[in-house]
């Protein structure tokens, strides 16, 4: 529905000619013919129309289904081809379902709903005036949708629209952490795998590492020795990955209460990133810097990966290591503090 007026001081087609100061009158062009769509005049394309808008209220219905039954019947899946079944899943399914509710009001509107062309004259503004005009306004959309003669749409998009909020409800419920479930979720993030006397071994492999194994220079990706065996390998992975690395004691500032936690400069610092997570795995011999490809952090090995450069808030955390009877590196503890980015519970 336009408003269209006309820029004359008395509304007759009248108005004055730019730096003459004489009037000149136009004719008003009115609005275009009206050209009518098949589903005008073919009843049998109208029906098809009309069809069409409910096959694809269905698909985001199906959509929403497909994400239902990737969060609840996949359920955790425990390795990464699951994962990325799942992942898919849950992307389509969610995408479908916006874009099947959004693609079919589009076709809706542009098949079957009344296309007019109409232009009001501009009148005073009244509060009793506008709210007749506003409940006039309501039915006469209610009237042109024609919702109330096509069950068929009708009733699918109350469907779709009915169930497409509620993936979202469940995503925003797995945030909430402020049950009797949050004391839990802080204590898992807080530890990992590493415990005293856990061998540190070669990432995929499992293969373990000899303090002679690591020459200055060299880098090694790290997991915790028995990660395979773990009853949640994948989260228990995400937050024990290590990074190994060996430089020279001389160039290395240790703070005080850290003097045992290196092996001859054989250093170990979690492979998370503080900022959001992403992994860190470039390394830069000759400057020893660790890179975070995700958002450039860069974190300096000789500074006990001090945050030099980036949106990281905070160093690696860094992993207490020593060696056994063996000569095999091993674990003192577990972190000293949670690895990965902040959150509200960290402390």
């Amino acid at each position: 529905m336009g408003d269209h007026s006309h820029g004359s001081p008395d509304d007759s087609g009248t108005v004055a000619k730019a730096g003459t100061g004489t009037l000149e009158k136009f004719q008003d062009p009115g609005l275009p013919p009206h050209r009518k769509r098949l589903a005008d005049t073919d009843p049998h394309a109208e029906k098809r129309a009309e069809r069409q808008v409910a096959l694809l209220f269905i698909i985001s219905i199906v959509g929403t289904l497909s994400f239902f039954i990737a969060y609840f019947v996949l359920g955790r899946p425990e390795n990464i081809s699951e994962i990325r079944v799942q992942n898919a899943m849950l992307g389509l399914g969610t995408t479908f379902a916006m874009l099947g509710i959004g693609i079919g009001i589009v076709h809706w509107a542009k098949t079957l709903m009344p296309d007019h062309e109409i232009s009001e004259m501009r009148h005073e503004i009244t509060a009793e005036a506008d709210r007749k005009d506003a409940e006039e306004i309501i039915n006469q959309v209610i009237e042109e949708t024609g919702i109330k003669r096509r069950p068929l749409i009708r009733n699918t998009l109350i469907g779709a629209m009915a169930l497409a909020p509620i993936p979202a409800i469940f995503m925003f419920r797995d945030l909430d952490r402020s049950g009797k479930n949050a004391g839990e979720m802080v204590e898992q993030l807080r530890h990992t795998m590493w415990d005293t006397d856990v061998r540190l071994t070669r990432d995929p492999s499992g293969t373990p590492i000899k303090a002679s194994d690591v020459q200055i220079g060299s880098a090694f990706h790290v997991i915790p020795e028995g990660l395979d065996e773990a009853e949640d390998m994948l989260n228990e992975k995400a937050k024990a990955v290590v990074l190994l690395m060996r430089l020279d004691p001389s160039k290395m500032q240790v703070s005080e209460g850290r003097e045992d936690w290196h092996v001859d400069g054989i250093v170990a610092y979690s492979k998370i990133c503080t900022h959001v997570g992403c992994p860190v795995a470039l390394y830069e011999q000759q400057t020893h810097h660790l890179l975070c490809p995700c958002h450039q952090s860069t974190f300096d090995l000789t500074q006990e990966c001090k945050v030099i450069f980036g949106p990281a808030g905070r160093a690696l955390p860094q992993l207490p290591i020593t060696v056994d009877s063996n000569g095999f590196l091993v674990a003192q503890s577990d972190f000293q503090e949670p690895v990965g980015p902040s959150y509200w519970e960290r402390g």
